[in-house]
């Protein structure tokens, strides 16, 4: 169903050049989407570029910071440059830490997390909207199981995708009259490198994946969820079983929502 719907539709996707982003853009690259590439690393992001075009793509590979607002700016207006339209933006461009509050010697990772996972959102969709209003576009969040309950070691993570949460839940009301969809995307552990890049208790990244990476969904398949729930214009998707049995949980038994988010942390998955 995917394919017909994405062939030739204009999608911006932030944080494409590694995990799920780069995995969302070649899948919608075999699809024939014509795609709007953003990320900071310069290399990876044009090596993602070529390899859309090999797959049947079109792609532009836009160097961005989307924790710069003048770069989020210059983002969209790249894109209109180039294709004239605008059909989906994929915010996706995210960054994590590993570290229990107490224990945090550099508090400025906080204003990070914000900055990349809830401003970046807000200043790349400010930008969009009103070329999605004309397409009647959509406009996704790919969030975390933690933007829906917190966990131990995330804490500055949980809060900027609550705020995300917030925001996007609350743009969804405000814009419905445009036939413009928001879909907020909430994953559980998937096979990227960002917890390897996640901010540790000095501030800088911990070098090493904190979660048993064979026990967590392949990025392909996280992919492919995320776009069937795009193409459905769904209102949000809490990704796995556990997820969806944890928000059940919180309703009524909190407390052991609690104890089941400390187990998992401690053991990785």
């Amino acid at each position: 169903m995917t394919q017909s719907i994405f062939r030739n539709k204009v999608v911006v996707i932030t944080g494409a050049s590694s995990g799920i982003g780069r995995e969302l853009a070649y899948q919608l690259a075999a699809q024939g989407a014509w795609l709007s590439l953003a990320a900071r690393n310069t290399e990876r992001l044009e090596s993602v570029r070529t390899e859309c075009e090999a797959r049947g793509g079109k792609a532009i590979a836009i160097s961005t910071d989307v924790s710069e607002l003048v770069q989020c700016t210059a983002l969209i207006h790249q894109t209109m440059e180039h294709y004239s339209r605008l059909d989906m933006l994929i915010n996706n461009a995210g960054k994590t830490m590993y570290a229990n509050f107490e224990d945090v010697r550099d508090p400025s990772i906080f204003e990070k997390l914000m900055r990349v996972n809830y401003l970046g959102s807000v200043y790349c969709t400010y930008y969009a909207l009103p070329y999605l209003k004309q397409t009647q576009g959509r406009i996704l969040g790919v969030s975390s199981l933690t933007g829906k309950t917190g966990v131990p070691t995330r804490s500055g993570y949980a809060a900027s995708k609550h705020a995300m949460a917030g925001f996007f839940d609350s743009l969804r009301i405000e814009i419905a009259q445009y036939n413009v969809s928001v879909t907020m995307i909430y994953p559980g552990f998937v096979a990227t490198a960002v917890r390897e890049q996640a901010f540790g208790e000095d501030g800088q990244s911990v070098g090493r994946s904190t979660v048993q990476e064979s026990e967590v969904m392949p990025v392909e398949t996280c992919a492919k969820i995320i776009l069937r729930a795009a193409a459905q214009r769904k209102r949000e998707l809490v990704m796995t079983m556990r997820g969806k049995l944890g928000m059940w949980l919180k309703l009524i038994a909190p407390g052991l929502v609690d104890h089941i988010a400390r187990k998992a942390i401690r053991k990785g998955y």
